[in-house]
């Protein structure tokens, strides 16, 4: 998602880093994302650009866990074919693909308050100008803000009825753009080769120190990648079990795993923001 798939490993090491600081859930029984101290303190383009990835990333979790659309890719992967039509900035910032091949797009917001009438209807507007991708109408065009109340992580999301708007876009997207949904996890995996040659031959994990997590593959999804045979949705059914052979790993629907290590559970301190730890 972020960068539309070309971020190196540490700018995805870095964005991890900093939207951990930006939420917490507070006590064993907190069922509630929070926002920290911290990221209350932070100056106004910090927050911005904090904003920014949780809009990215919450549309991205909502678009799998509700609407089994796991394959997520930022616009701008096909801005070489839509360069005539990308001037301005009224388009949606994801387009994606459901298992039956259905297309949706997504404008995403990322809001420190609650967004008002005329901010949801620029961002249904910003979602709705992708009228077609491979000549087919998209299911779905969603605005979706991830915003707080209370300090409360908050998600809106709302599909509007269809409407002819000036300049639409519309794209062909071949199955090898698929890759580029994996080159942030693969840039990662490439930067510790013996356990990406353990992946190619059978579930393994690779551990990202810097991180605290450990990430992985499905062997499956690795070598197709590798092979530019076809690549998911096409080989890879998001609804199978989550917990391939005997392994016990736990692969989410788009194939990749990622365990978060001990200090994931520890509660964020503000001295650590400021070197003082």
């Amino acid at each position: 998602v972020f960068r539309h798939g070309l971020a190196s490993q540490y700018e995805a090491i870095f964005r991890w880093s900093m939207m951990r600081m930006a939420l917490e859930q507070a006590g064993p029984a907190g069922r509630r994302l929070r926002r920290t101290t911290a990221a209350a303190t932070l100056d106004p383009s910090e927050k911005g650009s904090i904003n920014y990835y949780l809009g990215l990333a919450v549309t991205k979790l909502f678009a799998e866990m509700t609407l089994g659309t796991p394959w997520l890719l930022h616009l701008d992967v096909f801005r070489p074919q839509l360069n005539p039509v990308l001037r301005g900035r009224s388009r949606p910032d994801l387009v994606g693909q459901l298992p039956n091949g259905d297309w949706v797009a997504f404008e995403c917001k990322g809001r420190l308050t609650p967004p008002d009438l005329r901010s949801k209807q620029r961002a249904k507007q910003q979602a709705q100008r992708l009228i077609s991708v491979n000549g087919q109408r998209p299911r779905l065009a969603v605005g979706a803000f991830a915003y707080f109340r209370n300090d409360v992580l908050r998600f809106y999301w709302e599909d509007p009825e269809p409407k002819v708007l000036p300049n639409p876009i519309s794209f062909e997207c071949t199955p090898s753009a698929w890759k580029y949904y994996y080159d942030p996890v693969l840039a990662l995996l490439r930067s510790r080769p013996d356990a990406l040659n353990s992946m190619r031959k059978s579930e393994h994990l690779a551990e990202i120190e810097e991180a605290d997590v450990k990430i992985g593959i499905h062997p499956e999804i690795l070598r197709a990648l590798e092979s530019d045979s076809s690549m998911p949705p096409k080989i890879w059914n998001p609804s199978r079990p989550s917990h391939e052979g005997e392994s016990g790993i736990h692969y989410h629907s788009d194939g990749i795993a990622v365990v978060a290590g001990p200090t994931w559970s520890e509660r964020f301190k503000d001295g650590e923001q400021n070197g003082d730890t």
